[in-house]
């Protein structure tokens, strides 16, 4: 069955359409371009292999807070909200029409866990530091592509400016940015790199300062508890994960 429009919206940055086969429903932000999907029957669980490798960083660490940056479906956050009972999340995403389609259409949580601001990521980031955050994911995307302040030096300072000390950060790019110095960027601010490459064409970058030495027995251990946990086959995106030295 090809999905039918079931609703389209605007506001000042753009259109937003959500589109629905009857198992699925899916994010676009114009008429070639989709952003994201979730099951119906299991809004939780990821379906895009670029979201699933987002949730990486749980096989090291726990973390009690959690920043995103963009926030399309919501995919991530419904996730994360499943998976940490007792994680705090806060969501800054420009766009109020995406903000009130999460909830509407992709079921994402109406928490206490869980706070939106509409606000740009970047002027977010350049307010001075109130709380820091263990895991913090940037998906800043429009109908255009990757917003390339994403990969620059001076977003990336203001994100390490808010993590703790063992904190994640993760940047979904796309597989273009790997001509881009960002890699340069990381090595200067962080101890360890890893990579994924999607086969829907994103490069997913991870980053820390923390521990990331595991045994092969431990990691085999953390992989089938999160993919309990998570709905899906980790090890299928965990196979994926390159460290780069």
């Amino acid at each position: 069955m090809l999905p039918k429009e079931i609703y389209r919206g605007h506001d000042e940055f753009g259109t937003v359409i959500v589109l629905d086969d009857g198992n699925c429903r899916y994010l676009s932000f114009g008429e070639t371009d989709e952003q994201s999907c979730i099951l119906k029957q299991s809004p939780e669980v990821p379906q895009y292999a670029f979201i699933r490798a987002m949730i990486y960083p749980l096989l090291y660490l726990s973390p009690n807070r959690a920043l995103s940056l963009g926030l399309g479906a919501g995919s991530l956050n419904g996730a994360l909200h499943s998976i940490l009972p007792n994680v705090k999340q806060e969501i800054v995403e420009i766009s109020p029409e995406v903000v009130e389609v999460a909830h509407r259409y992709f079921y994402l949580p109406r928490s206490k866990r869980i706070n939106i601001e509409v606000s740009d990521a970047y002027e977010y980031l350049q307010r001075p530091v109130k709380r820091k955050f263990d895991l913090i994911t940037a998906d800043l995307y429009t109908s255009e592509g990757l917003n390339e302040i994403q990969v620059e030096a001076v977003f990336i300072d203001a994100a390490v400016a808010r993590m703790t000390q063992k904190g994640w950060l993760v940047l979904n790019c796309w597989s273009d940015h790997r001509e881009v110095e960002i890699l340069d960027r990381l090595r200067e601010r962080f101890d360890s790199l890893f990579s994924c490459t999607t086969g829907d064409g994103n490069w997913v970058l991870f980053a820390t300062n923390g521990p990331v030495d595991v045994s092969s027995s431990q990691m085999k251990s953390r992989i089938k508890e999160l993919s309990s946990r998570a709905g899906f086959a980790v090890n299928t995106i965990a196979k994926r994960v390159r460290q780069i030295v």
